[in-house]
């Protein structure tokens, strides 16, 4: 299962996060996180893996005590970096830089200066994947993450490229299941 972070402080300006570790959990987000903690509870995980930014590692420790399990870190399951422009307005980012128009990705190469396309974004989780695959096949696992990176997720355990994508609205605390 699939877990994107709790509202941050950025998500409510509309900053552009991606790997900006100043982002954190406001007083909304940790009440979002404690509500997901609550509907998690009683499924049965093997392991919580958290990307080690500040709000999604945040997130996983509240919901960690409700599910008995000890969180572990990994920067596979950052967010997509977008380098340069990140603290940057969201109403400013243009699909020539998100590579998203319309909720489609149109292109998969885009990025911003110093950031990564959704093609490297898909193509890093896709790697984190088939780790798992191989360490963790028969596990029931909780991911506590970003949601661009849950997009790149799904897509990539569905067998989709990420060019012609629909981008859909990933809410705050949600919860995905992936097969």
């Amino acid at each position: 299962m699939l877990v994107r972070h709790g509202e941050s402080n950025w998500n409510e300006l509309k900053l552009v996060q991606g790997q900006n570790n100043e982002a954190t959990l406001n007083d909304r987000g940790r009440e979002q996180a404690r509500e997901a903690a609550l509907r998690l509870r009683n499924q049965d995980f093997d392991a919580i893996m958290s990307s080690d930014l500040a709000r999604t590692l945040e997130t996983a420790q509240i919901i960690a005590p409700e599910i008995e399990l000890t969180i572990t870190t990994t920067s596979a399951l950052r967010e997509r970096s977008f380098g340069d422009f990140e603290g940057r307005p969201l109403g400013e980012m243009t699909p020539s830089l998100s590579g998203i128009e319309n909720h489609v990705v149109v292109d998969d190469k885009a990025h911003p200066k110093n950031g990564e396309s959704l093609l490297e974004l898909w193509l890093r989780v896709g790697s984190f994947v088939e780790s798992l695959r191989e360490q963790r096949r028969d596990q029931r696992l909780l991911l506590v993450t970003h949601g661009g990176t849950i997009h790149a997720l799904r897509a990539y355990c569905a067998g989709e490229a990420p060019l012609h994508h629909y981008w859909y609205r990933v809410e705050n605390c949600s919860v995905w299941t992936v097969e």
